[in-house]
């Protein structure tokens, strides 16, 4: 008889699972009522991107701001605001997906009474296609 098959592969029996909570929360530097948890990135092994956890305060908000990568957003509590280039605002909520292209500048606002928290996937660094081309 023919063993079943299993998607699990050696590499894999390597995976972490573990509660948020476990991750200290950091005071974003300059910026009251907003931390972070660095869920997942390179301390952890992980190759290509960070997951980061933003908890922003009743009233709290991101600096406006800008990089060179794009970045990937899902709102899991509260609701608030995402401001974008010009100005303009978008109403966010628990369930709400967000992507910031490269070099657009942004902020996120909390507009609700509890905690906004959202996690926010980031790449570690540049990949080659980001580079600019050389003639």
């Amino acid at each position: 008889m023919a063993q079943p098959r299993t998607l699990l592969t050696e590499r894999s029996m390597n995976m972490e699972a573990f509660h948020f909570s476990q991750i200290p929360a950091e005071q974003v530097e300059g910026v009251p009522g907003v931390t972070v948890r660095w869920l997942i990135d390179h301390r952890r092994g992980a190759l290509n991107y960070a997951m980061r956890l933003f908890e922003l305060s009743p009233g709290a908000r991101t600096p406006r701001h800008c990089h060179w990568y794009e970045q990937e957003m899902f709102v899991i509590a509260g609701r608030g605001q995402a401001i974008g280039p010009d100005g303009e605002c978008q109403p966010i909520e628990t369930g709400t997906v967000l992507w910031v292209k490269p070099h657009e500048e942004h902020q996120i606002r909390n507009t609700g009474r509890g905690t906004l928290r959202f996690i926010c996937v980031i790449p570690h660094q540049r990949h080659r296609t980001d580079e600019p081309r050389r003639p």
